[in-house]
């Protein structure tokens, strides 16, 4: 449920939608048609059409930022 908050709320960062994905091409998929319209940023962040925030994250994201192998871990995801 979202409410109409009038032109004294805007959206910021400080909230967000979160996506927890389960494979890179859901995380395309997603991330192309909210950004539409919107605006890409790095890391899952995108802004949709009407200024909200959203994070598009595949659910290994945590795993593989953990990775001892920094090689491994720079290169397994694309949005970053």
């Amino acid at each position: 449920m979202a409410l109409n908050g009038g032109p004294h709320f805007k959206f910021t960062e400080a909230i967000s939608l979160f996506v927890d994905c389960k494979t890179q091409e859901e995380v395309d998929d997603l991330w192309e048609k909210l950004s539409a319209g919107g605006s890409k940023s790095q890391c899952g962040w995108l802004k949709d059409k009407f200024g909200l925030s959203w994070q598009i994250i595949p659910s290994a994201l945590m795993e593989m930022l953990r990775d001892q192998d920094a090689e491994r871990s720079r290169g397994s995801w694309r949005r970053c």
